[in-house]
């Protein structure tokens, strides 16, 4: 298709709150034009984006949100996949297999409908850049985390052979991997569906402490500016950090053996 204006178009997911919404904002003030989405298509922030509804756990409605911005931009120059829930901490016996489904269902195969809708698009433009908001726990584990951990390392690995796959055809793709920040994905996270006595005192304990970890967490516009980098990068990365402890975690997984970083994980937790 004929691109309709030289301005580059953006399509963000999630995009109604927290580092969806700090994505878009940045990406609108950067001079793309930002289409964001959400479930029920809320009103953007400041009016500066518009928001479509969009549910990525739905092959339907992903083709036709892609679809209408081609329509109306003729273009699709980036797509930054944000859309994502969270399964409170808890045991992972705690968690059915359906509930493993709904949520791989939402944060990695909904990842992958968007990429699957976009990359004929870029392919015929002859460019594109695909930004999938995966997570530290991506490359290390959590605790208590283990359904969301497992969707972030699945992110991290597709991410990664659909660039090397892309790349002659014009499209990169790279992966951000913030650690904690200041959003309301755990004050919406869904509980466990079979929560166990066995768990209750370090379900509460984990809770109490991940309240702490999230007072000194750093805002979500540390990913957004970071989402931008690797937007604009001439030679983007497979994977960037965002923010200072994102940072020192990849350091410290990077370096540290494997018995001391375990060590450091548990006392950071305060595990015994």
């Amino acid at each position: 298709m004929m691109k309709k204006n030289d301005q580059a178009v953006a399509l963000v997911t999630g995009a109604s709150s927290g580092i969806g919404e700090a994505t878009a904002l940045r990406l609108a003030k950067a001079g793309y034009k930002v289409f964001g989405t959400s479930r029920r298509g809320a009103s953007a922030s400041l009016g500066s984006f518009e928001m479509l509804p969009l549910d990525v756990t739905s092959d339907a409605s992903v083709n036709a949100v892609v679809a209408e911005v081609i329509r109306r931009e003729g273009r699709l120059d980036l797509l930054v996949n944000n859309a994502g829930f969270n399964v409170s901490v808890g045991g992972a016996e705690e968690s059915s297999i359906q509930q493993a489904r709904d949520i791989f269902d939402t944060n990695f195969f909904g990842m992958v409908r968007m990429s699957l809708a976009v990359v004929p698009h870029m392919r015929r433009q002859g460019s594109g850049r695909i930004i999938n908001i995966g997570s530290v726990l991506g490359f290390m584990a959590m605790p208590y985390m283990a359904l969301y951990a497992a969707t972030k390392h699945a992110i991290e690995g597709y991410s990664e052979s659909l660039d090397h796959e892309l790349r002659t055809m014009g499209i990169r793709v790279s992966v951000i991997e913030p650690a904690f920040m200041k959003t309301a994905i755990d004050a919406n996270a869904r509980d466990a569906d079979a929560k166990l006595d066995a768990y209750r005192d370090v379900r509460i304990a984990m809770d109490a402490r991940l309240k702490e970890m999230l007072d000194v967490a750093e805002e979500p516009d540390v990913v957004a500016d970071t989402v931008l980098k690797a937007a604009s990068a001439a030679s983007p990365k497979a994977r960037y950090t965002a923010g200072t402890a994102a940072a020192r975690l990849r350091l410290m997984h990077t370096l540290l053996p494997a018995s001391l970083l375990d060590a450091g994980i548990r006392k950071q937790l305060r595990i015994a």
